[in-house]
């Protein structure tokens, strides 16, 4: 692949949502609906902020639900890279240690490009860099026994712990940062991954954007 592209129309797709809100299966569904063509992923997990300078207990006690945990500048200039066709070095972040790692992943400039997290529409400067902005609203009954069953079982958290983390962190920050961020969308799917006419009808919307 090369380093630049000959085509800077690059299209950029926002997707928010609360946590466990079906955002990576929208993700997936529409990745393999254009499976032949050039379609890249994002996580915002990867531009958490570096936290080196913190004692292990200190970086512990951090609050990953609000924006002051992101590095949205960085972000900021990663997407305007990609958006004119340049690649970029994607910090790797290791969520054992609440570090940063010393690698970085080289991500190339794709055609279609997803950046998906809970708080991709909190920015206004980021979201003038979206072409189209998604909201997955999911029930947060619903919310909290996926986010339930996927630390317990590929985490290896404890029922208290994900309890704890949900009330004092997780569930007030939605309230506060994410559920805001509803107004900023161009689409809002009910139900999320599950909502296939919802994630055709955005299919279709990045089909009309490739042809503009």
């Amino acid at each position: 692949m090369t380093e630049k592209t000959n085509d800077n129309n690059i299209i950029v797709i926002g997707i928010a949502g609360g946590s466990a809100s079906g955002k990576t299966t929208v993700v997936k569904k529409i990745m393999r609906s254009f499976k032949n063509r050039n379609v890249g992923w994002i996580d915002l997990d990867s531009y958490y902020k570096d936290f080196s300078g913190l004692m292990p207990e200190e970086r512990k006690k951090i609050n990953f639900d609000h924006p002051q945990s992101i590095d949205f500048e960085l972000l900021k200039n990663h997407l305007t890279d990609l958006k004119s066709g340049k690649s970029i070095q994607k910090p790797v972040y290791d969520f054992a240690t609440h570090l940063r790692q010393k690698r970085t992943e080289k991500v190339y400039p794709t055609k279609i490009l997803i950046m998906e997290g809970i708080l991709i529409l909190v920015k206004k400067e980021i979201r003038e860099l979206l072409d189209m902005k998604i909201f997955c609203d999911t029930p947060s009954d619903i919310r909290i026994l996926r986010r339930l069953e996927r630390d317990i079982k590929e985490r290896g958290r404890t029922f208290e712990s994900v309890r704890e983390q949900y009330l004092k962190t997780v569930r007030p920050m939605h309230q506060e940062f994410i559920e805001t961020t509803k107004q900023f969308a161009d689409i809002i799917i009910p139900s999320s991954g599950r909502n296939q006419p919802a994630i055709d009808m955005i299919i279709g919307g990045i089909n009309d954007l490739l042809l503009s």
